[in-house]
């Protein structure tokens, strides 16, 4: 079992509407009741969580993001390339919060900082491309044009629903791009309509395309959809056609601990919802990499 002494609290107190600041003396109670110190640092603008981390990364036990995946991004891609690294835990507090929903963290922030409490750890597997880490997917095409074009206000009002809004207004005008994918397992060259690389289940709040992911395989899954075959982007989400059917027509499904990915043209790359490079890249895994609080898991 894992010491924990050190406790360090990153908030984003933007997440969610503020919804964290009415529960934050009730949460920090909680946690100075289990654990002998517990400091709460407040980010106020980008970057802050990662230059926190840079500070204090290797000299606390537990790193605790509480905020939504935006701030759990920046946690992870600060703790990930550290040579000591602290357990890290989730209080959930954004619009999705995929991660935290694999690892069977509740959505209420109060029973989510008990679940941390209780000390269940598990070591799980990291993603990495070359410049960033992510937990839930890495993904180019459809899945980032959907992301992209989701209005901020529509988002802060309807929340998970208008990642699937955002699907109506952009599926018709996705435009293909060549491909060209390489694996030891599987390889691939042709046109396609949106390429995801997952670890975790969830997508904009549930299980749309890899519901039986395994965050503790070591392994990395690969789905294509070829552009000739957009609809069956719908089939997956209606019918969660990876479930039990890998290979259905214009779908491409694999799992691999490597996997190398070119486009013609360049292609943005959505990491856990964070836009900042293109293709080419080349994703891998990151076996048991960190060790991380869970709730109820692992997830049914």
């Amino acid at each position: 079992m894992l010491r924990i002494e050190r406790v360090e609290v990153v908030l984003n107190p933007k997440a969610g509407n503020d919804k964290l600041h009415k529960q934050l003396d009730q949460i920090l109670a909680t946690l100075e009741h289990h654990f002998p110190f517990v400091n709460l640092y407040k980010t106020q603008d980008q970057g802050d969580a990662a230059r926190r981390i840079e500070q204090i990364g290797e000299d606390v036990d537990l790193v605790i993001g509480a905020g939504g995946d935006g701030t759990i991004y920046e946690l992870i891609n600060a703790l990930a390339p550290l040579d000591k690294r602290p357990a890290f835990g989730i209080i959930p507090a954004g619009t999705c919060n995929d991660f935290s929903r694999a690892l069977g963290i509740s959505q209420n922030p109060l029973i989510a900082t008990e679940q941390i409490c209780e000390q269940q750890f598990r070591a799980i597997d990291v993603g990495k491309c070359e410049h960033q880490y992510f937990l839930n997917f890495w993904g180019i095409g459809l899945i980032t044009d959907v992301s992209t074009n989701i209005d901020p206000k529509v988002k802060e009002s309807l929340g998970r629903l208008s990642y699937y809004l955002s699907v109506f207004q952009t599926v018709n005008e996705e435009k293909p791009f060549h491909l060209r994918i390489e694996s030891k397992e599987c390889s691939y060259e042709g046109d396609a309509s949106m390429v995801l690389v997952g670890n975790g289940p969830f997508t904009g709040g549930i299980r749309a395309f890899f519901p039986g992911s395994d965050i503790e395989d070591g392994k990395l899954e690969v789905l294509v959809v070829e552009s000739s075959r957009l609809q069956t982007f719908w089939d997956i989400l209606r019918a969660k056609v990876m479930n039990n059917v890998p290979n259905n027509e214009g779908i491409l499904y694999f799992q691999t601990e490597e996997v190398s990915i070119k486009t013609k043209p360049q292609r943005t790359i959505d990491c856990d919802g964070e836009r900042t490079f293109q293709t080419p890249s080349t994703i891998s895994i990151l076996p048991a990499h960190i060790n991380v609080a869970v709730g109820e898991y692992p997830v049914k």
